[in-house]
Parts: structure tokens; C-alpha cells; sequence
């Protein structure tokens, strides 16, 4: 486990960010953890996941000129990371969509710099594929060219359909690379370290064994 994925697991679970349990998700199954990126919610916190998030980044290798958040929680994410970037020396722009465009005032359904250049996804989890699709088309409409999407946590459980991950179908589909922070693979390391996470581990061997991607 790469460090700044250790350090990102630890903040989630000192935040309350990753919990465990029994949690049903949206796709109906019953999960033994539960992640929620929405209580990344102070100063302090998403300053420490804009560092998680640029020390993945930058290890990538991904080229990129901009950062688009896509609404809602994209949003806070994208501006953690650039403000990270920022403070390294790299000053990159920013832009982000509204879920309904504005009919008055500046107008449109973008807001921040204009989108253009290679242009870096910036979200917190893939589910379904359907936010980074709609972002992609408004990036796309804009005059940008995608280059890539940067998630926090990739459950790496298969989708509804086929054996693939929703990030691997989103590389699939879209031919970009998907970056994720830290996956279930690191969790369950994890484990092998953390009491708190420990008691759960057999749990999380049972579910990635049952919905685990390829």
C-alpha cells in the first residue's frame, strides 16, 4: 500500500467517511461498508484529501491542463485538489457544471474558467457511470477533451451487468484512465493492521468473493 493511500484510509475512517456494517446500497446489495465523502466536511479534512488526491494524480502520470468538478460533491473536491496543486507550485483552472443551467445573470450550466485543454474528472466514488457520462458530454460540448477521472475510492465490485467494475467500464467505454486514490484491495491490507478494521475483514473477503470485478 502506497503511503498517501494509507493516509487517505485513515482520514475516511477517523472522519466517519468509511464505516462498517450492513449497509444496502442503491444496486439492492448488502454491503459491510459504507462510504460517503460528504463528511469530508471541514477546513482541515479536505485539505488533507487534496493531498491524497494530488499524490495519486501526480503518481499517475496523467497529463492534464484543468480540473472539472461534476455537481454536487465534484465540486469540493476539484477545489481541494487545485488549491493542493496550487500550493505546489502548479496553478491550474477550475470549472464545474449546475444540475439546471441559469437562465439570468452570466447564464449557461458551467461555472469557473473556461473548459478547454486536456480536462481531469475530479470526483469522489463511480456507481453507476452515469455523472462521469454526463460530465463527459459537457466537457465534450464545451470544447474540452477529456483526458482522465479521479475518483477517492473504487469499490472494484462488478456491475449489474458483465464482470467489469464500474471504473473498468468506464476506462472501457470512454478509452480514459481511471485513477482511484485507494480500492477495496487497500482496505482489506488495511485490516491486517487496524483492530477496528480487522473485525470486519472476513466480512469484506466474503463480499468482494461474491461481487468482486475481475
Amino acid at each position: 500500500m502506497l503511503e498517501h493511500q494509507r493516509r487517505f484510509l485513515e482520514l475516511a475512517l477517523a472522519r466517519q467517511v468509511l464505516r462498517f456494517g450492513e449497509f444496502t446500497l442503491k444496486s439492492g446489495r448488502v454491503s459491510p461498508y459504507f462510504f460517503n465523502a460528504g463528511l469530508f466536511d471541514s477546513g482541515a479534512a479536505l485539505a488533507a484529501l487534496g493531498e491524497c488526491y494530488a499524490d495519486a494524480l501526480l503518481g499517475s502520470g496523467v497529463a492534464f491542463d484543468m480540473l472539472f468538478g461534476p455537481a454536487y460533491k465534484g465540486i469540493p473536491l476539484a477545489t481541494a485538489l487545485s488549491t493542493t496543486l496550487a500550493a505546489r507550485g502548479r496553478d491550474v483552472p477550475v470549472a464545474f457544471n449546475r444540475k439546471e443551467a441559469k437562465a439570468h445573470g452570466e447564464g449557461g450550466s458551467l461555472i469557473g474558467a473556461k473548459v478547454q485543454g486536456r480536462v481531469l474528472i475530479v470526483d469522489d466514488v463511480i456507481t453507476a457511470g452515469t455523472a462521469i457520462r454526463e460530465a463527459l458530454e459537457i466537457i465534450r460540448g464545451a470544447g474540452g477533451t477529456p483526458c482522465g477521472v479521479l475518483i477517492a475510492l473504487d469499490r472494484q465490485e462488478r456491475g449489474q451487468t458483465g464482470s467489469r467494475s464500474a471504473a473498468q467500464e468506464v476506462a472501457h467505454e470512454f478509452g480514459l484512465p481511471v485513477i482511484a486514490v485507494a480500492g477495496l484491495t487497500e482496505l482489506l491490507r488495511l485490516a491486517d493492521e487496524r483492530p477496528e478494521v480487522a473485525a470486519y475483514k472476513d466480512a469484506l473477503v466474503a463480499y468482494r468473493s461474491r461481487y468482486g470485478s475481475d
